[in-house]
Order: structure tokens, then sequence, then C-alpha cells
């Protein structure tokens, strides 16, 4: 590892989940569903930072089939309420790396970008 890298970004900071998502091309975060951080590729989200009902911030993000299966044998990781069958886990805080959470979120990007229109991919410059 380099030494004179910054370190990973905590995402389950509001703030840094939205600097973290303009970092990532076309993203956009819209603040809806209870006040939540929502983030967005072509009208399509890919991830999302808000707070449980006991106020415990929350990450939630789309992965592929295999990460999903992995993952939510993980303590602290499970499927989202909701959007499980789209393969999404929620993940709580310490339950990754904050590393590790950065790459799942910009994986979720890619996957979602993936399956957007080559017509809209184009219009988003992707």
């Amino acid at each position: 590892m380099d030494p004179t890298a910054s370190p990973a970004p905590n995402l389950f900071d509001r703030s840094t989940f939205e600097a973290f998502i303009g970092e990532l091309p076309a993203a956009s975060i819209v603040r809806q569903w209870g006040d939540s951080s929502v983030a967005k590729v072509g009208g399509k989200i890919f991830a999302l930072q808000g707070n449980t009902a006991t106020g415990e911030a929350s990450l939630s993000f789309k992965c592929t089939e295999l990460s999903y299966e992995v993952l939510i044998q993980m303590e602290g990781v499970r499927p989202a309420p909701y959007l499980a069958r789209a393969k999404w886990v929620a993940v709580e805080r310490g339950a990754l790396t904050n590393a590790e959470v950065a790459a799942y979120v910009t994986e979720a990007h890619r996957l979602v970008v993936a399956r957007l229109t080559l017509k809209l991919r184009r219009e988003l410059g992707l």
C-alpha cells in the first residue's frame, strides 16, 4: 500500500458519501425516502446512504449475484429491504473496511451503467 495515498473514505458519513458519488462519472445525488442520499446514474439508483429507525447510519448498494451470495453470509451484512431481489445488500458500519465499501459502491455504479441503454450512455458521456 502506498503510504502517501489518502485513506479510503468513510461512506457512512453523508457528506463524504455525497462527495464520493459526485466523483463517479455522470452520477448524482437525490434526497428522497426519508431524506436518504440516493446515488443515481442515468436515473437508476446504485447506492443509498441514510439512517435506520434507531438513528444509525446505513448504507446499501447493488452488487453482482456472486458478491451478494458471499456478502449476505457475513456478519453485519444482510439483504437490503425492498431491494434484495435485485441483489442489493445493506451493510452495517464496521462490517467491511472503508476501502471495501468504496470498491463495492464503485462496482455498483459500473453495474448500473452497464444496464443503461447505449443511447443513454452516449448522452451521459459513458
